[in-house]
């Protein structure tokens, strides 16, 4: 048993007699999950693959870019897989049983990327050249930035499908990715924390002031796209 099969199955154990025997009905849930494990790791790994196929193509922007209009226009990537607990969560919420065939075609988020920029104009330059390269296929996006979320939640959410190369042969596989500039990831990072404390007293104030603390930052991400703009139009001159 490798790894990564190995703390698949451990985490099943753990819940073996809980959530995912109410979900299966019966106390064989965890065991009928664990005769899955081998399947499921090989799932993960296509997953893994294929972050690694979109993360591979948003350095070589980045490092174009740094070569070409000496500018990063990435401060930073970060990529995640859902853990198997997570992915049958969120199954079981959509009412769906997690079989591998279930999983692939229902969740479009198992691989996931968050690409942090400088600023705004970068995430669409980026998203544009991204999605405009031939292996790739937009499937979804959402423009948070455009039209924020009522909380004040700014982003842009892309789903992509991107082959991978295996030893049996090609795999279309689907990635999610997340594109933000530092502010935006600024305050979603502080939002998600507080959102989740428990008993908080006036919790329709803290979301009042959390929404024009969005506001505020997206306020000066344009003020800062600005003054870069500014500078360029100078270097030109």
């Amino acid at each position: 048993m490798n790894i990564m099969t190995e703390n698949y199955t451990t985490a099943l154990q753990r819940q073996n007699g809980s959530g995912l025997d109410r979900f299966f009905g019966n106390s064989g849930g965890a065991e009928q999950l664990l005769e899955t494990a081998q399947p499921f790791m090989e799932l993960l790994m296509r997953n893994e693959c294929a972050l690694k196929e979109i993360e591979t193509k948003l350095n070589v922007l980045n490092d174009e870019f740094s070569l070409q209009y000496d500018h990063n226009p990435i401060e930073s990537i970060k990529t995640r897989v859902k853990d198997p607990m997570s992915i049958v969560e969120k199954m079981k919420r959509k009412g769906v049983a997690p079989t591998i065939e279930n999983i692939e075609n229902t969740l479009n988020d198992i691989a996931g990327i968050r690409v942090i920029c400088s600023f705004p104009q970068d995430i669409y330059a980026l998203a544009d050249m991204l999605t405009r390269q031939d292996d790739v296929t937009l499937i979804a996006k959402k423009d948070y930035i455009a039209n924020p979320k009522p909380n004040g939640y700014r982003s842009l959410h892309l789903i992509l499908g991107i082959p991978i190369f295996l030893s049996k042969g090609k795999r279309q596989m689907k990635v999610e990715v997340q594109f933000r500039t530092i502010a935006m990831d600024f305050w979603a990072s502080l939002d998600h924390k507080m959102r989740y404390k428990q008993d908080v007293e006036n919790a329709d104030e803290i979301i009042a002031e959390l929404k024009l603390c969005a506001d505020a930052i997206s306020a000066i991400d344009m003020r800062m796209q600005d003054i870069r703009n500014r500078i360029e139009k100078d270097r030109e001159n």
